[in-house]
């Protein structure tokens, strides 16, 4: 029987698989277990068009609603600058570029983080950090 952490490392994976899917770029892990009650883990990444931020969002719900897993809220997905996915203990922040630099929330916490190769189509495990 599956952990709450395996659940939430797979919740974690399958989302970061889904903003390769979609060539998200600056795709940033944090490990906020530590430092947050909100959430476990926060994945940053940004899209270079509008339209490329609502199709990343898209894609992640998509990947995810196969593994039967719905977000308990979606915010920002019709304006595409920032499409904010919350999963519980996976939170997502999917930014159009110049509105990511405005608000630099990987700069928010001092966090454990892992950043993602936008070269690899799939991530298979996490980076020791996210432990």
């Amino acid at each position: 029987m599956a952990t709450k952490k395996d659940k939430t490392r797979e919740r974690l994976i399958l989302c970061i698989n889904a903003t390769l899917q979609k060539k998200a770029q600056e795709i940033v892990v944090l490990n906020l277990k530590q430092v947050s009650a909100f959430t476990d883990y926060m994945i940053i990444c940004s899209g270079t068009s509008e339209r490329q931020v609502q199709a990343i969002a898209q894609e992640i719900q998509q990947f995810l609603k196969k593994a039967d897993v719905r977000p308990m809220g979606v915010e920002g997905e019709a304006n595409g600058q920032w499409v904010l996915l919350d999963y519980g203990d996976v939170v997502i922040s999917v930014f159009y570029e110049p509105i990511r630099a405005f608000y630099d929330l990987e700069n928010l916490w001092d966090a454990p983080r892992m950043k993602v190769d936008e070269k690899k189509t799939e991530v298979k495990r996490l980076s020791r950090e996210m432990a």
